[in-house]
């Protein structure tokens, strides 16, 4: 196929369009429209949040009657069933497009090629593929939890120059800067589960929440009511957390994971927003394949923000996606905390490997994303 300037505008239009709904949409995927006839945009629009319209909608009504005989570009295939809206597909049909160019299918099983074949029934030219790999990095999660069943798995991480996580004593405030903190919310208000352990929780007693006031400029543009908090998952094998820890004290979702399941009388002192996952263990440990599979039921992304231990384990089992490490230009010593608890490996064909995707600098501190290969 090949690809007009004009298409090329258009559909990098849609995609930025696309990208405005990254903190509002879960578990929908992040979805832009944009209506062209004769040169001119009649319409546009992006999908805001989950149960309120589609892209697609947002850009036929800013368009009215003129989106007959109109292009839509659409950063995703419209979808073709029922759900909290009616199918977009079919929103298109009835007002008269002439084209539809898709950037990428969806594998929503509900979807997967109908919402394409539902246009070309009715007519409309279909042309599938114009930044497919820009479009499909949008929704990675949603992506992999429609073909797997299971979420994206981030393991986020920060250290020194020396990999050490807290000095020999235990104290690890402040290791990075306010910039790279602020950059840890927007990285929490992007996905739908945050994964911890319950040694962080009694070592640290985080909230694990996202501070609306820390979100530097998001904030402006994110009011604290859109703010969607992430399921704060922790994992408590031995079911020894108590209702006193600051975590509870903030009313958003949380599951509690055990192997064992928690008495009677602490269940009732827990507050209304926790629930309770007993799952089978391997030596007295939660099984996190598990895990993600009970959470790719509705979570199309996991952050791992854990102790060396727990985020050790996710790496070696192979259960990440990505790595986001901030590195400080500090130095913590010799004595100071490890990075990560690995194997020792005996032979370099045995170590996790790694691509760099991006590289950054964030204040004093710098942060690289590294997928696994």
């Amino acid at each position: 196929m090949s690809w007009s300037a004009l298409d090329n505008q258009m559909m990098s239009r849609a995609i930025r369009l696309a990208a405005k709904g990254r903190y509002t949409t879960r578990p929908n995927p992040n979805v832009g429209c944009v209506l062209v006839k004769d040169g001119r945009i009649l319409g546009e629009g992006f999908h805001h949040r989950a149960g309120e319209p589609h892209a697609e909608v947002h850009a036929l009504r800013m368009a009215g009657e003129a989106a007959r005989g109109a292009t839509a570009y659409v950063t995703l295939e419209p979808c073709s069933h029922y759900g909290r809206t009616p199918p977009c597909a079919l929103a298109l049909i009835q007002a008269g497009v002439a084209r539809v160019v898709i950037a990428t299918e969806d594998p929503n099983p509900q979807v997967a090629g109908r919402g394409s074949q539902l246009l070309r029934d009715a007519g409309i030219v279909v042309d599938l593929g114009l930044l497919g790999a820009e479009a499909y990095g949008l929704n990675l999660g949603f992506m992999k939890r429609m073909q797997t069943g299971l979420p994206w798995v981030t393991v986020k991480l920060a250290a020194s120059l020396d990999g050490k996580t807290a000095l020999s004593n235990g104290v690890s405030k402040w290791i990075t800067g306010p910039e790279a903190r602020r950059d840890v919310q927007r990285l929490r208000a992007s996905h739908c589960a945050l994964l911890t352990g319950v040694e962080t929780v009694l070592a640290d007693d985080p909230g694990l929440n996202v501070r609306h006031g820390e979100l530097g400029s998001l904030g402006l543009s994110l009011s604290e009511t859109e703010l969607l908090q992430p399921l704060r998952v922790i994992l408590d094998s031995r079911a020894r957390l108590t209702a006193d820890k600051a975590l509870f004290s903030i009313d958003s979702p949380i599951l509690l994971v055990s192997c064992r399941a928690y008495s009677a009388a602490r269940l009732a002192q827990f507050p209304s927003h926790v629930s309770c996952l007993q799952l089978p263990g391997e030596d007295g440990r939660v099984d996190l394949a598990a895990l993600l599979a009970h959470l790719g039921r509705s979570c199309n992304s996991v952050l791992v923000e854990a102790g060396a231990t727990l985020a050790g384990a996710v790496i070696e089992r192979r259960l990440a996606d990505e790595l986001i490490l901030y590195q400080a230009p500090k130095l913590l010593g010799g004595h100071g905390h490890n990075l990560l608890n690995l194997n020792d490996y005996q032979a370099m064909s045995e170590l996790p490997h790694f691509e760099l995707i991006d590289e950054r600098k964030l204040g004093a501190d710098r942060r690289m994303t590294l997928r696994f290969g």
